[in-house]
Order: structure tokens, then C-alpha cells, then sequence
């Protein structure tokens, strides 16, 4: 559990939601968890016709709050040690590669040592 199914490389600046959408689609999936920085009306929207169950908990400033499964949330935390694992390789933390492809390359690489391990 825990391991990586797709990575999807974007610019530095350029938000995680953007990008959202594009990883979760086609992985079937009962629960797609995620932490706030993905409450967002049209990626819920996104989750739910492709028939998976959004446990996101709803930011504070949402006027209409959502209900989450916090049982199922806490396996958020899967995610969490899998960046930790791939962090340990140095190449990663510190992005030494120039090239956006090299970066990438040598992500997918630690990605199938995280499968292998």
C-alpha cells in the first residue's frame, strides 16, 4: 500500500489542483482522499462521476460544509510517507536536473524502487 500509480511533473508554480483532475482519471478508485488544498467544487465534481467517494476535508472558509469520512481519512498519511521515500533520494529533494524530462525520469525510477521495496 502506498505506492505510486501516476506522476504528473508541472511547472514549480503552478498549483497541485491544476493537475488534479488528469492524475485521478481512468484509476478506479472507492475513495479518492486528499488534504484541503483540493477542496474544490469542480474536482469533487470530478471525483463523483467517475463514480469514486471524495474524502476531502472542507476548508474553513467553504460557506457550505462538506462531511468527510474521517476514518478513511486517515489513510491520507499513505501518501505522505510515500514523498518521504522518494525525498531520501537526493536528486529528487533538490531537483539537481536541469531538464524537466531528466527530473522526471529519475522519478519514475525512484517510483519503481518504492514498488520494489
Amino acid at each position: 500500500m502506498g505506492n505510486p500509480l501516476r506522476v504528473i511533473l508541472s511547472a514549480g508554480q503552478i498549483a497541485d489542483i491544476e493537475q488534479a483532475t488528469a492524475l485521478i482519471k481512468d484509476q478506479p478508485a472507492e475513495f479518492i482522499v486528499a488534504d484541503k488544498g483540493y477542496d474544490a467544487d469542480a474536482f469533487v465534481t470530478a471525483i463523483t462521476e467517475q463514480g469514486s467517494q471524495a474524502v476531502i476535508p472542507p476548508r474553513s472558509n467553504r460557506l457550505t460544509q462538506r462531511t468527510f469520512d474521517r476514518h478513511i481519512y486517515k489513510s491520507r498519511n499513505l501518501v505522505e510517507r510515500f514523498f518521504s521515500r522518494i525525498k531520501q533520494f537526493r536528486r529528487i529533494a533538490t531537483r539537481y536536473d536541469k531538464l524537466a524530462k531528466s527530473f522526471l525520469s529519475f522519478v519514475h525510477l525512484a517510483c519503481a524502487f518504492v514498488w520494489l521495496a
